[in-house]
């Protein structure tokens, strides 16, 4: 019998070695498979003029083939610049403003030794995350109309009250402050764990050396969470054209739709209301090509300059 060789011994042995994390990973494996990749066969209707009721796939003539038709129909519309500089905008003022918060929050509550005030203060940024959109939009819509806490401020001041909710231009304030309330608490997480693995050893050698609490977060927790900072980059790139179309939806109007309209409300007005399933398909898809290819240039580019990467 012929003997087994070096390679595949140690193959055998990594495998079984590893056999209970590829078991804690079949189910979710599983998840992804059945409800990410077998419905993909869907985005067929994007090149079809379909409608409920038509296959899918057929070969006996009665699908309507349009090919490009839709993406050149969405190119040439009266809404494209529109709600691509929307959508793009939003994202990008949530990425400006917003992703450093976590970060700042993270090292601010790192620093604090006392214990129990330390897990309130965590605990309470923690629960805006979980309230639902539709509590959100309503707490949002209260304060931002004529009557709301806000003009309350403004009179007491002796301005005069401002219709937030029907002026465009205060719109993307109104989204970019609340959605970071919603999520830097919950951000924070990825952060403070990668703080918690920081060897404390190198702040008792900076200690000695001199270091006050201010350069040791500098010098030491700051470089320790980089590679969490540039991987939550990447995903944050490759996702500017996916602003929150579900809390948009819940706060917006008409009367706000120049600066507040972006591609998801605009699938849910023409896709899913409007019927137009093939339509919604091909800008769905446009626009989940366009987050790979910016979150594909983000990977390469940090990849190339920081040495940090998702592969």
């Amino acid at each position: 019998m012929k003997a087994a060789s070096p390679v595949s011994k140690r193959r055998g042995f990594h495998w079984r070695d590893h056999l209970q994390l590829y078991l804690i990973m079949l189910p979710v494996l599983a998840h992804i498979f059945i409800f990410s990749y077998i419905p993909m066969y869907g985005i067929v209707i994007a090149f079809q003029n379909y409608y409920p009721g038509k296959p899918f796939l057929s070969f006996g003539g009665e699908i309507d083939w349009v090919g490009f038709q839709h993406f050149i129909d969405f190119f040439n519309g009266p809404y494209f610049v529109r709600l691509m500089r929307n959508t793009f905008l939003l994202s990008f003022y949530f990425l400006i403003f917003g992703f450093w918060v976590p970060i700042l929050f993270a090292l601010l509550l790192n620093e604090l030794r006392t214990g129990a005030f330390k897990k309130f203060v965590q605990t309470a940024s923690y629960l805006p995350h979980f309230i639902s959109n539709v509590v959100v939009a309503g707490m949002v819509l209260s304060f931002i109309n004529v009557d709301g806490i806000i003009n309350a401020f403004v009179k007491l001041f002796g301005g005069s009250p401002v219709a937030l909710n029907t002026e465009p231009g205060y719109f993307p304030a109104i989204y970019t402050i609340t959605s970071i309330w919603k999520a830097f608490g919950w951000s924070s997480i990825l952060y403070l764990a990668a703080m918690s693995s920081v060897d404390p050893h190198l702040y008792e050698a900076a200690k000695i050396d001199g270091a006050n609490r201010f350069k040791q977060m500098l010098n030491i927790t700051l470089p320790s969470i980089r590679p969490t900072i540039f991987i939550l980059l990447i995903f944050a790139i490759g996702s500017l054209l996916s602003a929150n179309s579900e809390f948009i939806l819940l706060i917006y109007n008409p009367m706000v739709y120049e600066t507040a309209d972006v591609i998801g409300t605009y699938l849910f007005r023409e896709g899913l209301l409007g019927g137009n399933f093939s339509s919604g398909t091909a800008v769905g898809l446009l626009v989940s090509l366009i987050n790979f290819t910016l979150l594909y240039t983000a990977n390469a580019l940090s990849r190339k300059y920081s040495d940090y990467a998702l592969w």
